[in-house]
């Protein structure tokens, strides 16, 4: 099950204009980076503000763009993308970063994810699934590829992600807890969460927090992928 969503607005000729994501393209493939930069580019709320063949370039981009969401290839000659979130720890502002990778399962990927990427793609991802992702990360929520596998979910706890420990896990939180675990695990941001359950941005703010505490979750990624396995999203 894919935990990328996105509530489009119904159709109103009225309605404001949606505001611009600027996007980042980094991955050390000119074929892969024009692929994936004309695809967002038939967005209408999507710009592709620039592009960069390894991480130094990443981080120039970043220093000098306003990027909202950064799509990061990881396996590229010098700087790759492990090195390149270990930097962005660094920045006062990072964007939301997305890592592409042609593996389904690796210690890398997993790795990244723990280093702040908001969640992973797999490089044939659908087209409309691409552009659904930029959107849902640039409103903070977590992108999982639907592919994710065991294997990967085993990297990433620092816990038991089978699905009996994972139901344990969660049935420890209070029934509040686990409505705003439940929406992590759709995908939703906190703007969005807080909307559903009719709350402010802050409250919702820290009940993640306690969550992540609660669980060990190293970040809502992490939590995300807890609140598939316990079978929130069933």
């Amino acid at each position: 099950m894919s935990t990328q969503t996105d509530r489009e607005p119904a159709g109103d000729d009225t309605a404001p204009p949606v505001a611009t994501v600027r996007v980042g393209v980094v991955d050390d493939e000119p074929m892969a980076r024009a692929f994936v930069s004309r695809i967002l580019a038939s967005a209408p709320d999507i710009e592709v503000v620039a592009e960069a063949a390894d991480g130094a370039g990443a981080l120039e981009l970043v220093r000098t763009q306003s990027l909202n969401v950064l799509l990061l290839d990881l396996r590229m000659p010098g700087m790759d993308g492990i090195d390149t979130l270990r930097e962005l720890r660094r920045s006062p502002h990072p964007p939301a970063v997305v890592v592409l990778t042609t593996f389904h399962a690796d210690e890398a990927v997993a790795t990244a994810l723990n280093l702040g990427a908001t969640g992973f793609l797999l490089k044939h991802t659908d087209p409309d699934e691409l552009v659904r992702a930029v959107r849902v990360a640039s409103r903070g929520g977590s992108v999982l590829d639907p592919s994710l596998t065991r294997e990967l979910m085993g990297h990433l706890a620092t816990h038991h992600l089978d699905r009996m420990g994972a139901a344990a896990e969660v049935a420890r939180l209070s029934n509040r807890l686990r409505d705003v675990l439940r929406l992590i695990g759709a995908g939703r941001s906190n703007a969005e969460i807080a909307e559903d359950l009719r709350l402010s941005e802050s409250t919702v703010r820290g009940y993640v927090s306690e969550i992540l505490a609660a669980t060990g979750c190293a970040n809502r990624v992490t939590a995300a992928v807890l609140a598939q396995r316990a079978g929130l999203l069933d």
